[in-house]
């Protein structure tokens, strides 16, 4: 069974990529000596350890899995003819149906299932040292049905990478062609929509426009500014986090990546999924020429945006290119056409959400909130007197502010449980002794 297994993965052609994943070519390699005879029994063991180590090395022993997630990950040329909206080729349908069912096959082989074919080969697994002791989990699947389900359902799955991560961010490369990659966020901030308290207008606008965007409507591009610290760049990442599950993703990208903005844009309008492109604390010096590129990009490029992105931007001020009060001033015949100039690139976000800064009683319901998600011991007066001190030593009353204030109550109160029970401690330990 095992090397007639082999033979059929050996022919693989829609899937041949899968021979690039070490694990699954351990695996692979681990059925051809294990159905052949005439292999020396430490050759076999040695290819078994290999298997299972690399296996634990991705963080796994359920092999079933893994290998399931490899193959909805990978891009075959059914993906791509399913992203470019035409019909799979009947042959190729064929073979990636023929190719599924093999690779089910495989993927449902256990440990010890392993172990007893080396039992009956006449090895004698349970004997002496030369047993084999490491084991992984298997169970039966369908990877013909998950696979040709998810193609029905690329635009909210997509493929290849975009089905394993929704965080990326655009780095320049000169090793690529397109002049930049698209790099995976392997752990991206996991902040949620409900954990952001207030400002609940200025939320709802981006969540509304980020649900047009879903449903394929021509959402708007937005840009968050206000005040340091009130949750414009948390707002961004807790709504891509919250609708990733529905073809959402995020790109981030800097100011100094702007100029590949046509390119970027150019290779994810044939893509299924829906993208925020995301430019954190934008802001612009004068005769900075990555202002011209992304007002481009907005509004008047030749290249239109693609109606499955939408550009998120969020500064500390609504005009973003800095000015002195030289250049407010200035000596030229046309100023008012320069200082039109400075206005033009935030005009062109078709939506500007102000997030200020907070007063007293917004700061204190903010406080307030993030103490009773957080199970704060301490008194409520209390809480609102250490908050307010808590402020004026800062740099103000905001969001962040908020949230650092009440990181810093808790640690204190685990701290003073743990001087608590350690004074207990003491104490038990003294009165024993007399």
């Amino acid at each position: 069974m095992f090397h007639d297994l082999h033979d059929r993965l050996d022919e693989l052609a829609v899937f041949h990529d899968l021979n690039q994943d070490k694990v699954f070519h351990a695996f692979h390699q681990l059925l051809r000596i294990t159905g052949e005879r005439g292999i020396d029994w430490w050759v076999r063991k040695t290819e078994f350890y290999r298997f299972v180590t690399l296996l634990y090395q991705a963080h796994t022993d359920n092999w079933t899995k893994y290998l399931k997630n490899l193959v909805l990950s990978t891009e075959t040329p059914c993906t791509w003819f399913t992203v470019n909206r035409q019909e799979i080729p009947e042959n190729i349908r064929n073979s990636a149906r023929r190719e599924l069912r093999y690779l089910s096959k495989m993927a449902g082989i256990s440990s010890q299932m392993m172990k007893q074919h080396y039992f009956i080969m006449g090895y004698g697994e349970f004997t002496g040292h030369e047993g084999l002791g490491a084991d992984w989990q298997a169970e039966e699947i369908d990877l013909e049905k998950l696979y040709f389900e998810r193609l029905a359902n690329i635009p909210k799955y997509g493929f290849g990478i975009w089905t394993k991560y929704h965080c990326f961010q655009m780095k320049i490369s000169e090793q690529t062609e397109k002049g930049y990659v698209l790099k995976p966020v392997s752990y991206p901030d996991t902040i949620s929509l409900k954990e952001l308290v207030g400002y609940d207008r200025q939320r709802k606008q981006v969540v509304d426009n980020t649900k047009a965007l879903l449903h394929g409507m021509r959402a708007s591009n937005i840009l968050l500014y206000g005040s340091a610290g009130t949750g414009k760049s948390a707002t961004v990442k807790a709504v891509a986090n919250a609708y990733a599950d529905e073809g959402l993703r995020l790109i981030e990208l800097s100011k100094n990546e702007l100029h590949l903005l046509p390119e970027l844009l150019e290779e994810l309008n044939a893509n299924p999924l829906k993208f925020i492109l995301f430019i954190d604390d934008l802001s612009f010096q004068e005769n900075d020429d990555n202002f011209s590129a992304l007002k481009a990009v907005l509004e008047g490029s030749i290249s239109a945006r693609a109606n499955n992105t939408i550009i998120y931007a969020t500064s500390n001020r609504r005009h973003i290119v800095r000015e002195t009060f030289s250049q407010r001033a200035g000596d030229e015949i046309h100023r008012n056409d320069t200082m039109q100039e400075t206005i033009s690139l935030s005009e062109r976000f078709g939506i500007q959400i102000l997030f200020d800064k907070p007063d007293k009683n917004q700061y204190l319901d903010i406080v307030r909130s993030l103490a009773a998600d957080a199970g704060l011991k301490t008194d409520t007066e209390t809480v609102i007197l250490k908050a307010e001190q808590f402020a004026m030593r800062k740099s103000g009353r905001s969001a962040r502010t908020a949230r650092q204030f009440v990181n810093q109550l808790r640690c204190e109160e685990y701290q003073n449980m743990l001087d608590n029970l350690d004074e207990l401690n003491k104490s038990i330990f003294f009165n024993d002794s007399e």
